[in-house]
């Protein structure tokens, strides 16, 4: 039995780490994201604020 769980944890423990390994990677690259994007947006914002510009208008709407 003791060599019957030692094989299936040792066939399952690839799958796992590279489970969490693509989790983490996954996860940093959102993180990115969306840090890059609010460092965007408040450059932009303070752009338009130098300009004299409507804040609200910043994705090119005009209504």
């Amino acid at each position: 039995m003791d060599e019957y769980v030692g094989a299936v944890i040792w066939a399952l423990l690839p799958t796992l780490v590279v489970s969490v390994l693509f989790v983490f990677v996954l996860r940093s690259i959102l993180r990115m994201d969306r840090t890059e994007r609010r460092v965007y947006a408040k450059i932009e914002a303070e752009e338009r604020a130098a300009r004299g510009l409507d804040a609200r208008a910043a994705d090119g709407s005009t209504a």
